[in-house]
């Protein structure tokens, strides 16, 4: 089983679900050292201060941003850990929304929701009804020192979650545009339907297998075939458990609530048109 990379809880209303965070995904890519083609010694690289020459030991080395003026901003681990985030350990709804609206090009990564010690009833809950109403949450989180958007939506019994770019990360592909007056007939559309039409079929990911990394791994294990065994050893979480509540009551609280909020701010609407 995955370790989880991260462990916190789901706001959901007056409703918390604590949760694990794993990847859902791995990269299969074949992994190379970099080594010395004539005798096979690894590559390595030294960390070198180039004031002074000398090498920097991991524990010495802090985070520095330089300003567009020149100046320099240090910061240290305490620097990260010391901000203010409240998604740190909890993860809040902020918006449902359906799945459609939401343009693939925002999603980044893709990690699976386990429900962690009692959050199971609520787990269940959040997911049936994000089944039954279509509907995805949009989230705040904070992984890896960094906020980020998020969509939890349900996927067969699992609750998903997926990691979004923030809108100022996107390019303006306007540039790859073709140019405006580039038409074509409507013959050529239809033979492109045609052509579609004829490949049409439902997604089936298991048919499809990663050709290239199949003939360098023969690549690879040809020369293993060849080459002698090395005589020396290689180089070789959280939020509390949250305490399980009445879901009925919270969620109708949270309800009552969401109601005041809108109709405070329609009266706070009225009074500024008034």
């Amino acid at each position: 089983m995955p370790r989880s990379i991260w462990k916190g809880a789901i706001s959901f209303g007056l409703v918390t679900i604590p949760v694990k965070l794993y990847s859902a995904t791995e990269e299969r890519d074949v992994s190379f050292h970099q080594v010395h083609a004539e005798d096979g010694g690894r590559i390595k690289y030294k960390r070198v201060c180039e004031k002074d020459g000398k090498e920097i030991p991991y524990s010495e080395i802090a985070k520095g941003y330089e300003a567009p003026d020149g100046r320099l901003a240090i910061l240290e681990k305490s620097d990260f850990d010391d901000l203010p985030l409240p998604s740190t350990k909890q993860v809040e709804v902020v918006q449902f929304v359906d799945a459609d609206e939401v343009d693939p090009t925002y999603l980044n990564k893709t990690y699976f929701l386990e429900a962690d010690g009692p959050g199971a009833k609520p787990y269940v809950l959040l997911r049936d009804a994000l089944s039954k109403s279509g509907k995805s949450a949009l989230v705040k989180v904070a992984l890896r020192n960094r906020e980020q958007l998020a969509l939890i939506r349900p996927k067969d019994d699992l609750l998903v979650l997926h990691t979004m770019l923030w809108p100022d990360e996107l390019r303006d592909g306007e540039f790859a545009a073709p140019p405006a007056d580039v038409t074509v007939s409507d013959a050529e559309v239809k033979m492109a339907q045609s052509f579609i039409d004829a490949l049409d079929a439902d997604f089936a990911p298991e048919q499809y297998h990663d050709d290239y990394r199949a003939a360098l791994e023969e690549v690879v294990n040809a020369k293993l075939s060849g080459a002698p065994m090395p005589t020396e050893e290689g180089e070789t979480e959280g939020a509390d458990a949250a305490e399980v509540v009445d879901l009925v009551a919270a969620l109708r609280a949270s309800v009552d609530a969401a109601k005041k909020r809108r109709e405070q701010a329609a009266g706070s609407g009225d009074a500024k048109t008034g």
